[in-house]
């Protein structure tokens, strides 16, 4: 059997979260509502009459998904390498996410892929910097 590699799992999950994170900014744009809304209106700005918040969150979410596949200018970049500027960038997303009523559920996906990135970073993962492919083995091979 082989070793799970954490850091492709994590990429799954947040694909998936990025993907349905623009789905509910798509709707967010037609059924506006704020998650917090039955604790105060005062948030009720940030979705009506001016979508502020469906359009970040478009946007965070189309980057996420150009950061994530990855987009050809990408791949291969440190930036796309770095687990730590995953870790700084998807918790933004979550909060964007968890912001709006349609979009609860990406940002638990969000947290999850979080959470298995962490793992990943501290067992000292690396992102391969073509992507999906496995980190090459040291010449020589370990001994057992």
């Amino acid at each position: 059997m082989g070793k799970l590699i954490k850091n492709h799992l994590a990429r799954l999950v947040v694909l998936a979260a990025a993907t349905f994170q623009c789905a509910a900014a798509f709707e967010c744009f037609f059924w506006p509502k704020i998650f917090f809304d039955f604790y105060t209106k005062n948030l009720d700005g940030a979705v009506k009459p001016v979508p502020i918040l469906q359009t970040i969150s478009m946007v965070l979410g189309l980057c996420t998904l150009l950061y994530e596949w990855p987009a050809s200018f990408i791949a291969g970049l440190p930036v796309h390498r770095s687990i730590e500027v995953r870790l700084f960038w998807f918790p933004m997303n979550s909060l964007c996410c968890a912001l709006m009523y349609q979009g609860i559920d990406p940002a638990f996906y969000y947290l999850i892929g979080i959470a298995i990135y962490f793992w990943a970073y501290t067992e000292g993962e690396v992102v391969c910097s073509s992507p999906w492919t496995l980190p090459s083995r040291k010449k020589g091979g370990a001994k057992v």
